[in-house]
């Protein structure tokens, strides 16, 4: 009679712990559940003031939206990022967005944020803050090897009320002139190591001495339009030097802003399908946002977000918080 031979006996496997708890949970949440948010803007503050705080509706879709973006902006950074605003147009208000943009950052964020004027004519960055000083760039070059702290820096820049920090060109084109790639590579060799964001204001010229730096050292591109025929027709011609000289890849990650330099004014406003000009940035872009006409931005002087209109102001908003999701990732 054959022998049959049992397989070994298997220990049983040792019980899953319980993903429960045998206990409450004691966190706030769980305790006293979750607060409504109070409304911080609109008839829904109105509401809750007048009731005397007793009705309580929360936030709207809008101020939900917003501080999902301001959120979104704030993102942590490691280490500093590099953005270049471009135009081969003057007059589609590319210096303003690059001042508007950076005050938009600051106010959002915790680090240091800086717009600097690499224009090679002279430049007006330096007027859209307060100025405190009268040095520029060219002056930061020259002390560059006894800067050792960011106290240091900043007596080379003017700050406005958003913290954003500018460093000002020279007022004297025939200086500026001279302001080289080299020159660009060690002011961002300085700025980088105490600031998370630099932006830069470039000039309209692409062949410009300082531009071969700026786009090799851009982490992000941001192409800037007006929504006329012609200020199109620039940025898309932009995009094609760019493509034909080895920036594809910006070209592809690049952000287009189409800015409303003039108020539209009914049926003799502009007749420009804005819908056409979106669809074709759209097919060449990362992404693609408008800025409305702004009175305050208008005025060409100091920004102060204050003043905005509530939608220029959340247009901002969302560029800072697309801008933000090129950052790289942090552990």
């Amino acid at each position: 009679m054959p022998v049959v031979t049992l397989p070994p006996t298997q220990p049983a496997p040792p019980p899953e712990p319980d993903a429960t708890p045998p206990y409450l949970d004691l966190s706030t949440v769980a305790l006293l559940g979750q607060p409504k948010r109070t409304p911080s803007a609109g008839w829904r503050r109105w509401l809750y003031l007048g009731s005397f705080t007793l009705v309580n509706l929360g936030e709207g879709r809008k101020a939900i939206r917003r501080k999902e973006l301001t959120a979104q902006a704030s993102r942590p950074l490691r280490g500093c990022y590099r953005i270049a605003m471009l135009s081969l147009k003057g007059g589609v208000g590319k210096t303003t967005i690059t001042a508007t943009l950076g005050a938009t950052f600051a106010s959002a964020r915790g680090d240091r944020v800086i717009a600097v004027d690499a224009n090679p004519d002279r430049g007006t960055l330096s007027q859209k803050v307060p100025l405190e000083t009268a040095s520029t760039v060219r002056h930061l070059l020259r002390d560059a090897e006894g800067i050792n702290s960011y106290s240091d820096v900043r007596n080379y820049t003017s700050q406005g009320q958003s913290r954003l920090e500018v460093l000002a060109s020279e007022s004297d084109p025939a200086v500026s002139e001279a302001f080289s790639s080299d020159d660009y590579k060690r002011t961002l060799e300085v700025l980088e190591r105490y600031y998370s964001l630099v932006l830069t204001d470039c000039g309209t010229g692409m062949l410009h001495s300082a531009m071969s730096a700026v786009l090799n050292n851009a982490d992000a591109l941001i192409i800037v339009s007006s929504g006329s025929v012609d200020g199109a027709r620039s940025a898309s011609a932009t995009l094609d030097w760019l493509d034909a000289h080895g920036y594809q890849q910006l070209v592809v990650d690049s952000i287009a802003v189409i800015n409303a330099v003039r108020p539209q004014s009914g049926r003799n406003g502009s007749r420009v399908d804005q819908s056409k000009v979106v669809d074709h940035f759209s097919r060449r872009c990362k992404a693609v946002l408008q800025v409305p006409f702004d009175p305050h931005l208008e005025e060409g002087a100091e920004i102060s977000l204050e003043r905005l209109k509530p939608e220029t102001r959340d247009a901002f908003t969302e560029l800072a918080a697309i801008v933000a999701s090129g950052f790289p990732g942090t552990r």
